[in-house]
């Protein structure tokens, strides 16, 4: 169910090129619940930032894959 939630977010926030970090706000409004914290230049760079996070299963790194899709992890 949270996926339905944030996919349209999810991808209003996937950069055009590089990794964008962002994070959930549970008490958000629900139409903007997540935010941008940083972006990178390299997903190695957003994933060790993502792992140095307290609650890291709060934040998701997205991307654009190869073909032009959103992709969120």
């Amino acid at each position: 169910m949270e996926n339905n939630l944030f996919e349209k977010e999810k991808e209003n926030l996937t950069p055009e090129s590089g990794f964008n970090l962002v994070g959930i706000d549970y008490f958000g409004d629900p139409d903007g619940q997540l935010y941008l914290i940083e972006h990178f230049d390299m997903y190695q760079d957003a994933l060790n930032a993502k792992k140095n996070r307290k609650n890291s299963e709060d934040y998701y790194i997205l991307y654009k894959g190869s073909g032009g899709e959103f992709i969120s992890r």
